[in-house]
């Protein structure tokens, strides 16, 4: 584009150069043309001077002298025409160069100014698909990932830990444990009370039958204790 302004622009110089070169030739023969017309006068004058002193031949000669500046004057006039109707031609074609230089100018600065805002606009959707697409989110996303991963191994950790301090050597659980003797301890409790209010008599267990002991013995034989 600038290549074609710059194109223009010496187009626009070469016209201009011819319009002031045909301007001038304009005016050199205009300068010939009013010394033609003065020449003409002047024979003219002569020839009436002549007729006045009853000279015909010398005014015949002086009207002769006349009519070839006359002669002059028309050709230079035709020239004259001609130049102005390049004139003119030129001074329309270099107008219409100027604006056209004019309107490429501003068109140029429009699709430069395009062209900006284009390459911008492309620079900011790569930059979001990359932002939405597969390459900062995705890091987020694998970051998050392993932030769970280790808050989930924190919170086991935890439970073990905690699991580990209930835990007896024998693997028992301490808790279960303590509750059992406590209930043991809540029992004997509950029975020394009841013995304090019967008087402190107790009730003798009922006394087993042989038979009975004996058919005691035989099932721990079979059952092997």
């Amino acid at each position: 584009m600038n290549q074609a302004v710059e194109d223009m622009q010496a187009d626009l110089v070469k016209v201009r150069q011819s319009y002031a070169e045909v301007t001038a030739t304009q005016r050199r023969l205009l300068k010939q043309k009013e010394q033609a017309d003065g020449l003409a006068s002047d024979w003219y004058q002569r020839a009436q001077l002549a007729l006045q002193k009853s000279n015909d031949e010398l005014a015949k000669e002086a009207l002769t002298r006349r009519q070839q500046q006359v002669e002059v004057a028309a050709g230079i006039q035709d020239q004259l025409d001609q130049q102005t109707a390049s004139i003119d031609q030129l001074y329309s074609g270099m107008q219409m160069l100027e604006s056209k230089i004019l309107e490429a100018k501003a068109k140029k600065d429009q699709m430069v100014a395009r062209a900006r805002t284009a390459q911008s606009t492309q620079k900011v959707n790569d930059m979001l698909s990359g932002v939405t697409g597969k390459t900062s989110m995705d890091a987020f996303s694998r970051m998050e990932e392993k932030v769970e991963a280790l808050e989930a191994s924190a919170e086991v950790s935890a439970e073990m830990g905690n699991l580990s301090d209930r835990m007896l050597p024998g693997g028992s659980d301490i808790e279960k444990e303590f509750k059992m003797l406590e209930a043991g301890d809540a029992v004997d409790d509950e029975l020394k009370k009841m013995k304090g209010l019967l008087g402190g008599s107790e009730t003798a267990a009922p006394s087993s039958t042989p038979a009975v002991d004996e058919e005691l013995e035989k099932l721990k034989r079979d059952a092997g204790l």
